[in-house]
């Protein structure tokens, strides 16, 4: 006679490091779960006691006390059901990324990640030992296994469930958000189920964690290959999914699955994915405002409309600095967006500022010609207001840079690259005007107005530091910098394979060598959102000092 199982994915967006607090988490969750779900087994995300990623948090000395005591809680709530949680575990003075299997009180099973991924963002060997033993659990006569996140990368520990007779696999993850990355789970789960001739549920983990941000998209997979998203994208969300079971053999009642809800296109994951990563950035370091220097251009404008649409228009602020060679154009289409969104708008002339410090480096500066010195005191005297209002105010300062600029060094350091977040950090200027496109549409779709003036969309992109500038005069066009920075710095191309695919040899050695010498401004730049597979920061770590030539 067929028995129908209540499984309950718990798409959390739990707090790093706060281990008595994401252990109440658990409990409450799995409470609503039983209350509303009638759940049987509620799977929490990986590492979900400590939160992903705890990095060196996971080397302080009382760590596994306080694990302890976290899961002691959750054992003494003895809930009616059986729970899956993600937790470091201790044994025989080896330190593994774990799942727990609780029931009603008891500690029924412990399973230990046998795949620990060491790329990218990850750095899971510098923590973690290697487990090698599978774990399946019989749950109301259903074999069940479990994994971790990167086992399912890796075909054997999903074989190795099957041969030790599970009928179904639950996998915990923390996989982070970049484009392209939900397709790929999707083709991977799809060809594990396929294989082993197990259904899987996948459960991910939600939220922003300094630049990396945790997408959800839970999903499951049917034996025939079959994937459904019923998880929301970057949402908390509790999703109930049946599982008849017949004789010991699991089967999924895909009618039953939440409708797929993966976002449409890339534009709107990656703008869902900034709109997230702010406002978690912003909230789990308690901060409750923020503020912007606001330009008239496409970069600060894009910022402007993802900081409202994280917080609300109450809790930012955008302040317009004009010095000489600002135009009246972009004050005009600051002033425009800011009424538009209906933030705070501040008008703060740097002239006097610029002057004051002319007038101190006299001296310092005689007999010698102006450069890019006087531009980058522009710069730097917003930076200085910006910092000084954070300071008085307590909001956190955002800068405005995108990638592209970011990878040459068309920045200044203490100048537009001073705050505490860049929202489009990973973001190159071709994405930042899809993302602006994008957010237009969506604004025009719900009959509003754009929410960036389209006057800031067409005018040639300049820093206005002087008389006429235009990025152009300075950088390759955008369409081709871009495409040469993701050659270089996303795909690791050397120059001669960015020159043999068709680019001009001068240009692109010149594009390689900006990368290679701004190493050190972007080692000093805040945190930001991570779009694609290789952001600056934790994904790409070069040395500042180095000797490395570019050949051709």
């Amino acid at each position: 006679m067929a028995r129908q199982l209540t499984i309950v994915m718990a798409q959390l967006n739990l707090m790093v490091g706060d281990i008595r607090g994401n252990a109440r988490t658990i409990i409450d969750v799995a409470r609503q779960a039983i209350a509303a779900h009638q759940a049987h087994i509620i799977v929490f995300p990986e590492l979900s006691l400590t939160a992903y990623p705890p990095e060196d948090l996971l080397l302080r000395p009382d760590i596994g006390r306080r694990v302890d005591e976290a899961l002691l809680e959750i054992l003494d709530a003895k809930l009616p059901a059986w729970l899956v949680i993600g937790l470091p575990h201790s044994s025989n003075g080896r330190l593994y990324n774990a799942l727990c299997v609780v029931h009603e009180g008891s500690l029924i099973a412990t399973y230990h990640k046998q795949c620990l991924p060491n790329y990218q963002v990850f750095d899971e060997q510098r923590y973690f030992s290697a487990g090698d033993q599978p774990c399946v659990v019989n749950i109301e006569n259903l074999p069940v296994a479990f994994t971790i996140c990167e086992d399912l990368w890796d075909a054997r520990p999903t074989l190795q469930a099957a041969q030790a007779g599970a009928q179904l696999l639950i996998n915990i993850n923390a996989s982070p958000f970049h484009v392209g990355k939900l397709a790929q789970r999707r083709d991977l789960l799809s060809r594990r189920a396929r294989e082993s001739g197990m259904p899987i549920v996948y459960v991910n983990q939600v939220g922003g964690q300094d630049e990396l941000v945790f997408d959800g998209n839970s999903m499951v997979a049917d034996t025939d290959g079959s994937v459904r998203n019923c998880g929301p994208a970057f949402e908390e969300a509790l999703i109930p999914v049946q599982v008849a079971v017949t004789e010991g053999v699991a089967r999924l009642i895909m009618q039953d699955v939440p409708l797929d809800k993966a976002p449409e296109s890339a534009e709107q994951a990656c703008y869902q994915a900034m709109v997230l990563g702010l406002r978690d950035y912003v909230r789990k370091n308690r901060f409750s405002s923020v503020l912007l220097g606001l330009s008239g251009g496409i970069d600060s404008a894009l910022t402007l409309a993802v900081a409202v649409d994280a917080l609300g228009a109450d809790n930012v602020t955008a302040v317009m600095m004009p010095f000489e060679y600002t135009s009246d154009l972009s004050l005009t289409l600051a002033s425009e967006q800011a009424e538009q969104l209906g933030v705070r708008y501040e008008v703060i002339p740097i002239v006097d500022t610029y002057r004051a410090f002319a007038t101190a480096l006299t001296d310092e500066f005689a007999g010698l010609p102006a450069d890019l010195t006087e531009q980058n005191i522009q710069a730097r005297c917003r930076g200085v207001m910006l910092m000084a209002i954070s300071n008085k105010k307590g909001s956190l300062v955002l800068t405005t840079g995108n990638k592209s600029e970011i990878a040459v060094g068309y920045c200044t350091l203490y100048g537009d690259m001073a705050g505490g977040f860049g929202v489009l950090k990973d973001a190159s200027k071709t994405r930042v005007y899809q993302l602006a496109e994008y957010r237009n549409k969506i604004a025009l779709a719900a009959g509003g107005l754009p929410v960036i003036p389209v006057g800031v969309i067409k005018r040639p992109p300049s820093a206005e530091l002087a008389l006429d500038q235009r990025d152009d005069d300075n950088l390759p066009p955008y369409d081709r910098l871009d495409e040469m920075l993701a050659m270089y710095v996303e795909q690791d191309n050397s120059a001669a394979n960015i020159i043999a695919s068709g680019f001009d040899r001068d240009e692109v050695l010149r594009v390689v060598r900006l990368v290679d010498i701004n190493e050190y401004k972007r080692r000093q730049a805040p945190p930001g959102v991570r779009l694609t597979e290789r952001a600056f920061g934790r994904d790409r770590r070069y040395p500042i000092t180095q000797g490395w030539q570019a050949e051709d």
